[in-house]
């Protein structure tokens, strides 16, 4: 049976992690894998989410399923986490799913029975599992122009010009903040002219909502994509609570699906809900419990807020350090981007061949894109990181 298989590629950013932990530098920089870290280089687990913890201890009594669409009281608490009160809630249903990636699969899954012939456009470039997880469900991808790494900016109207072009029920999927893994995002502005695009152009908005809280706060990292709900008919959403409840192994997420009425949104979850069933059959639960916990509790609610908001600060005050950092040792403006970008990542603008130059000569490790993760950034030591990356891409202006 198993001759006929030939040896899988080895996935890019776990080879990267296992050669981090084994290079003996003491001095080496890990700025790859795509977790948050604290100062120590730490993932840690959220005060809110240990007492929640604490309490499920307590008051749990059963470990049976819940069931394929997971808890009700999680999907009621993550529908007003995500969409707030700008969406009439009898046009929403939830599902709870294994992680963010566990939604965009099964939402991907749905709307390929909904409309096969589609295709579904992602952005240029996207997070690298998007095309593995929209692909393995049979969607047809085409890329859009997102990205411009000479000014680290939105290649905005280009973006616009090709999804005008795009046909009449097609995909599109957007990132609903700190884009993965440029860091730059739309405006508000741009929101607003995307969703009219969709309307004229009767486009299908799929939006992946993986960092809320990470970039501009947990209402603003939403607000693109509440209007686009207000406005359009129909809509899918994903959205993770890896981030910003630092569950990362627990998979929790949820997966959305907005309807032109609330008789089409139970159709849709009906649907989705016989797809999860054929996958994994039911999610797991004890992260999803953790974050309800958290949510239905006003106490553990303003303690976790306050936590996001401390991780939040730090990524902004890292980008604006580093950025200074780079600006000192190039005496240049050519990385005052990274202040503009949100969230975890930003390109740095890097060739594959730099960024392993920065790794074997620096023991400067980030992924072959030269995607860095600003929560790695090493605080004390900015300047000296700076002249490390400037010495191999090169200090003067471009």
């Amino acid at each position: 049976m198993f001759e006929s298989l030939s040896a899988a590629k080895p996935d890019a950013i776990l080879a990267l992690m296992a050669t981090f932990r084994e290079d003996p530098r003491t001095d080496k920089v890990d700025l790859g894998v795509g977790v948050y870290k604290d100062g120590s280089g730490n993932t840690p687990v959220m005060g809110a989410i240990r007492k929640a913890e604490a309490q499920l201890h307590k008051s749990q009594t059963t470990k049976t399923y819940v069931g394929p669409a997971g808890d009700a009281g999680f999907n009621a608490a993550m529908i007003d986490l995500v969409f707030g009160d700008d969406v009439p809630k009898d046009r929403i249903r939830a599902a709870q799913a294994p992680g963010g990636s566990g939604a965009l699969r099964i939402l991907a899954e749905l709307l390929r029975r909904a409309r096969a012939d589609a295709t579904t456009w992602v952005s240029d470039p996207t997070w690298p599992n998007h095309v593995p997880l929209l692909g393995a469900a049979g969607l047809n991808l085409k890329q859009y122009p997102y990205f411009d790494a000479a000014s680290g900016t939105v290649r905005f109207d280009e973006m616009i010009a090709v999804l005008g072009a795009a046909k009449a029920g097609d995909i599109v999927l957007l990132h609903g903040c700190c884009h993965n893994p440029t860091g730059a995002n739309l405006t508000a502005a741009q929101w607003d002219q995307v969703t009219e695009l969709v309307l004229e152009k009767e486009l299908f908005p799929f939006v992946d909502l993986a960092y809320q809280g990470f970039g501009d706060g947990l209402e603003q990292d939403a607000a693109g994509m509440r209007r686009m709900a207000a406005k359009v008919p129909e809509m899918a959403v994903a959205a993770s609570c890896s981030k910003n409840f630092a569950v990362y192994r627990e998979r929790t997420g949820s997966a959305f699906v907005l309807g032109r009425s609330p008789d089409e949104a139970h159709i849709a979850i009906g649907q989705l809900l016989g797809v999860a069933r054929g996958m994994y059959s039911m999610p797991p639960d004890h992260g999803a419990a953790l974050v309800k916990l958290v949510l239905q509790s006003q106490e553990l609610t303003t303690e976790w807020k306050d936590e996001l908001e401390t991780m939040r600060l730090r990524m902004l005050s890292l980008r604006e350090g580093f950025a200074e950092a780079l600006r000192r040792q190039s005496n240049s403006d050519r990385f005052d981007f990274l202040k503009h970008h949100r969230g975890m990542f930003s390109r740095l603008g890097a060739t594959p061949e730099q960024v392993e130059q920065l790794r074997a000569e620096h023991g400067v490790y980030m992924v072959g894109d030269s995607r860095i993760n600003v929560a790695g950034l090493p605080e004390n030591d900015l300047d000296q990181l700076a002249a490390a990356i400037l010495s191999v891409m090169g200090s003067s202006a471009s």
